[in-house]
């Protein structure tokens, strides 16, 4: 059995940290989120790796490697534009072979891994699986309706009046039987090839299309608020350790993690919090809830709920929160006089201000 793992999406909706930077590799808790999925596939027992990738192909190839850091194999599929699943799907044919496999996007987070689940594919061999799980609002979501029978009977990608609330998960199993699905169908609306008319094929032909309902924690990490959120749940299991130095005029409490090479001076640090390898904290606060990657600076300032990446300072400013802050980003506070906000923002940046 091999994976397909997609990496090539633009993520739009981390705008301005993808305009630099491939969504996948936005780091959780000081690890990238594609690092998870990785691990999880590499746990199921899978090794064989196909990894589509696009404009951030580099980025991704540099931070992934070979794929022997998490005992994988990587093949890299390039893809020009994202297209949909589907033609990931249809680009990947000649190295998916005759083989099962599963399919992962790499922005997605599922606690628990996928072990349980490939190992019930491997069991049944059914020729697709799908994972779903409800939701609030489905309408962003591909969305399944079953029969009383909990049958998969039809899916639908994004619609506007929703048959149910049962949201797909970016995981899928398939047979090779899927790449003849792929071939018949025709772009949607938006011009891509939809995984889901591609499932849709394989249930109107009668062929063995089974879900699973999960209920553990799962996110598609495409915006600001759901990182920060995985971002929490992922801190919510940390193991406290004390790795770097710490001074005695600082205050630790509860589940905190400071790498080897971090230095805290003067602070309270309040877990869960991950502070990374050579950051230095001064007479700071870092509140729940924040991961501060490695290299960052913070003297005189206060940090809740939020991530900051590498080699970043924040200097003498009030209260930072629920806040998604790039790599290389320098925060300081805003002059006093003249009376005016001085501003330097990425494309598609939305920005509150108290006047």
């Amino acid at each position: 059995m091999k994976a397909l793992v997609l990496s090539g999406g633009a993520g739009t909706r981390l705008r301005p940290i993808t305009h630099t930077s491939a969504k996948q590799l936005v780091p959780v808790a000081n690890k990238a989120v594609l690092f998870y999925g990785l691990e999880s596939i590499a746990a199921a027992g899978i090794t064989d790796v196909g990894m589509i990738v696009g404009d951030t192909a580099a980025e991704i190839e540099e931070a992934v490697g070979d794929g022997s850091q998490f005992g994988l194999k990587i093949t890299y599929i390039p893809q020009e534009r994202p297209l949909g699943l589907a033609h990931a799907v249809h680009i990947a044919r000649d190295y998916l072979g005759d083989d099962d496999f599963v399919m992962y996007l790499g922005d997605n987070f599922i606690v628990g891994g996928i072990t349980d689940l490939v190992e019930e594919f491997r069991g049944n061999r059914p020729d697709a699986q799908i994972l779903l799980t409800r939701v609030p609002d489905p309408r962003s979501f591909g969305v399944a309706e079953l029969d009383p029978d909990g049958q998969v009977v039809g899916l639908e990608e994004k619609p506007e009046h929703p048959k149910s609330d049962l949201a797909l998960v970016g995981v899928y199993l398939f047979t090779p039987l899927i790449h003849e699905a792929v071939r018949s169908i025709e772009p949607s609306w938006r011009g891509e090839l939809e995984i889901t008319h591609a499932i849709q094929q394989l249930i109107d032909t009668r062929a063995d299309v089974r879900s699973t309902i999960i209920k553990g924690y799962w996110k598609d990490t495409g915006n600001v608020s759901d990182m920060l959120e995985v971002n929490r749940m992922v801190l919510e299991s940390l193991d406290r350790r004390i790795d770097g130095e710490v001074d005695e005029a600082t205050e630790t409490i509860g589940r905190v993690v400071v790498e080897e090479g971090a230095r805290i001076v003067n602070s309270r640090i309040v877990g869960p919090a991950v502070i990374g390898a050579g950051t230095m904290v001064s007479d700071s606060y870092v509140g729940p809830f924040t991961s501060v990657a490695e290299d960052c600076r913070i003297t005189d300032s206060e940090l809740e709920f939020s991530i900051v990446l590498r080699d970043s300072s924040i200097h003498g400013v009030g209260r930072i929160e629920s806040s998604l802050i790039g790599r290389h980003v320098e925060v300081t506070p805003a002059p006093s006089v003249p009376s005016a906000h001085r501003l330097v923002l990425g494309d598609h940046s939305k920005v509150q201000i108290h006047s």
